[in-house]
């Protein structure tokens, strides 16, 4: 009786402990979501303070650069006409009172007015997005593909392709966007002639570009995919498929892989940034629409309002990318889940 009634004890408590082990999962996964999100907020209000001391701190008085830029030539300007902007812009405020507008204005979604074109910079960003969110969408896809084939094509074929494969992943990693663009452009467009030299909006004309952000994306996820993927092959998985009759390809596409991509998983959300970074330069070789053009224009006019507001949009859409990446982490990967 006594012995009964000790089972039905430990029976309840591994009960409850088992009603437990979720809850506690569930909080931990809640907790480094949380520190995720203080961690992206941080980001963003770093990126937006520093576009704003940028801005405050050219040289020269801010009244006149924005009349100049409107007019397109520098002259003298009366103090009527500088009353009148500093007075619309609040230039006169102290600078803490300007930085309080400032950021007050961006947790509303006002980015502020261009300077040359009198309209909202918000409106402009999104006139623009949608060209740069394509390319910057289609090179990350190209990238996957590039990296897969190169991976499964070299790694675990023995030193010297694995080394081959290791030294062209580091090279191509390293390849500087500006460069890439004009080689490319020079074979495939001026020489052979298979697209075109304007990008436009043409889907003949998105590849190149694409391919000048996807091929040192490329390689960086294949330095970071080739070792856990020469380390899966290793496995007892592999050599189990194996005697089961299944070939190389097979092995590598529907075992290995889906083992060892996991850190390429974890560089999408800086994939995502650092392509929307790297359409700044693209855009503006292969005369592409998007915001890439819109920032050199405005650098070039000195409309700083849409400078700062496309520094702002890229670290926002930087910092959320790899948001979403880092809970989709932890959200597969059970190591992270019991820690």
């Amino acid at each position: 009786m006594t012995l009964t009634s000790s089972n039905k004890a430990a029976a309840a408590a591994d009960a409850s402990a088992s009603a437990a082990r979720p809850a506690s999962r569930h909080r931990i996964l809640a907790r480094r979501i949380g520190e995720k999100l203080v961690g992206a907020l941080i980001v963003l209000f770093g990126a937006a303070t520093t576009a704003f001391l940028a801005q405050a701190a050219l040289p020269g008085d801010r009244a006149t650069v924005i009349l100049n830029t409107r007019a397109g030539q520098a002259i003298q300007r009366t103090p009527e006409e500088l009353a009148q902007i500093n007075e619309q812009y609040g230039l006169l405020n102290p600078i803490v009172v300007q930085y309080f507008d400032y950021m007050r204005a961006l947790l509303t979604g006002n980015l502020g007015m261009s300077y040359q074109q009198y309209r909202p910079v918000s409106a402009i960003i999104l006139e623009q997005i949608g060209p740069t969110l394509v390319l910057t969408l289609t090179a990350i896809a190209l990238s996957w593909l590039i990296m897969v084939v190169w991976i499964i094509l070299t790694a675990g074929r023995g030193p010297r392709l694995s080394s081959f494969g290791a030294i062209v992943d580091t090279t191509t990693a390293g390849l500087p966007h500006y460069w890439l663009a004009i080689l490319l452009l020079l074979v495939f467009s001026l020489s052979l002639g298979w697209f075109p030299v304007i990008s436009g909006s043409s889907p003949a004309g998105l590849l190149l570009p694409a391919l000048t952000l996807a091929i040192p994306l490329a390689g960086f996820m294949s330095q970071a995919t080739r070792t856990e993927f020469e380390k899966s092959l290793e496995q007892p998985f592999v050599l189990s498929a194996r005697m089961r009759g299944m070939g190389d390809l097979g092995v590598r596409l529907h075992h290995v892989l889906r083992h060892s991509v996991l850190p390429a998983v974890t560089l999408s959300g800086w994939a995502l940034g650092a392509t929307i970074s790297g359409a700044v330069v693209v855009e503006t070789v292969f005369s592409r629409a998007g915001i890439g053009r819109v920032l050199v224009t405005a650098v070039s006019s000195q409309d700083l309002p849409i400078v700062t507001g496309v520094v702002v949009l890229i670290a926002a859409l930087y910092v959320v990318a790899n948001l979403l990446v880092d809970v989709v982490y932890v959200l597969i990967d059970p190591r992270l889940k019991n820690s």
